[in-house]
């Protein structure tokens, strides 16, 4: 690859390590905000369901403004205001300024899936597509990953405040970063393969059937409720309800992201050596069910759990190239990008659904509750796989006959 592909997909996959590093900022926080901020787990929840809720309505009309108004621009614009977001709960550290910064961030949020893929799909050579998408997705599953360690370990050290300083450092690093590219300025000017598809998907109807689109928004809504009880509630369930130390349970989910992350790229070169893209998905979320089963049913030492979630996440992460996959599938060619669009207000939906039930069920006093909902959500998510390998199946049949 020649060196300004190379400076693209870097800058891209920093402004994306940065968005999931402030998607996971305050859940990774939760065991310590109830106090710090005197505030209930249901609150916690009702704050990061307003930062979804934000972005499943912006995520539309941002995707247009980013056409319209250029992906570098948009891109750096949502790095300073999530900056922005999160230095204001340093300043003002109470409950409201929270849900005020979580509508912001969500706001930001909602430019980064349209300007990444509108720089890499016009800036990366075509035959690399593929691999910086893997990429892209690894360096957001990466984020998420570091926002345990990076959010405690300057929580406990320091106090909670200095965490969100923190990650608003972070964003302004990343804005300076991507702000010196001139990659990105030069893959707006381009006119690719990437650039004619869109144009393309514009000039026709999008023609998937509403069964599937409803059907994989539900499967994209299972997905983040089951990997979002873990990522976001597990180690408060850990401390409250399996007596499990709080640098235990942070390890543990820390093992958890981090493999996901690496499953992703595992899963990624699997994808592109299988066709049976369902079946892949639903066996590795069947497996991630039981492990997250033995970590309800037995008390393991803090080593072995962290192994066991970990595996889990590996699982866990190896479905998100499949994932894509069953949605490319089901896309009529030239329309991809809208056809994931409207499937991906499912983790919207998943974010605005989960962190309200996962926070009642702590206040409550049920802590089990949550890893049992992840179990149950990921029975669902796989036989929600499973259909859809089906369905396809079958249409590809037909359309051969």
């Amino acid at each position: 690859m020649r060196s300004s592909p190379n400076q693209l997909l870097a800058r891209v996959s920093v402004a994306h390590l940065i968005s999931h590093l402030y998607i996971m900022t305050v859940p990774a926080m939760l065991p310590l905000l109830p106090g710090a901020m005197q505030v209930s787990f249901l609150e916690l929840g009702v704050a990061i369901g307003v930062f979804n809720i934000v972005s499943a309505l912006v995520q539309a009309p941002l995707g247009f403004l980013v056409d319209r108004l250029g992906a570098k621009r948009m891109l750096m614009a949502a790095l300073a205001l999530g900056s922005a977001s999160f230095g204001l709960v340093a300043l003002l550290p109470s409950y409201f300024w929270l849900l005020v910064a979580m509508g912001l961030a969500g706001l930001a949020n909602g430019v980064y899936h349209p300007a990444d893929y509108s720089l890499l799909s016009r800036g990366m050579p075509s035959e690399r597509m593929g691999r910086a998408f893997s990429v892209h997705t690894f360096a957001g599953f990466l984020g998420g990953a570091l926002a345990p360690p990076l959010m405690v370990g300057v929580a406990l050290a320091w106090d909670p405040r200095w965490s969100f300083a923190i990650a608003a450092l972070a964003g302004g690093m990343a804005l300076v970063f991507v702000a010196t590219g001139s990659a990105l300025q030069a893959s707006e000017k381009s006119v690719g393969v990437g650039s004619i598809k869109s144009g393309s998907a514009q000039a026709r109807p999008l023609s998937t059937p509403i069964a599937t689109l409803a059907l994989l928004t539900l499967l994209f809504t299972m997905l983040s409720l089951s990997t979002g009880a873990i990522e976001r509630f597990s180690v408060s369930a850990l401390v409250q309800g399996f007596d499990v130390a709080l640098p235990a349970a942070n390890l543990a989910l820390t093992s958890f992201l981090f493999a996901s992350a690496f499953g992703v790229l595992a899963g990624g070169v699997l994808a592109d050596k299988t066709e049976r893209h369902g079946d892949v998905a639903a066996l590795a979320f069947a497996l991630a069910a039981v492990l997250v089963v033995m970590v309800i049913m037995v008390s393991l030492p803090p080593l072995l759990l962290a192994m066991v979630l970990a595996l889990a996440g590996f699982l866990t992460g190896m479905v998100a190239p499949s994932r894509d996959m069953l949605v490319r599938a089901a896309s009529p060619e030239g329309a991809e990008g809208r056809t994931f669009g409207i499937v991906s207000t499912g983790f919207n939906f998943g974010g605005v659904i989960g962190p309200v039930l996962f926070g009642f069920l702590l206040d409550w006093g049920l802590a089990s509750g949550v890893l049992w909902s992840a179990v149950g959500f990921m029975v669902i998510t796989t036989f929600i796989v499973l259909y859809q390998e089906r369905r396809q199946r079958v249409r590809a049949a037909v359309s051969a006959g």
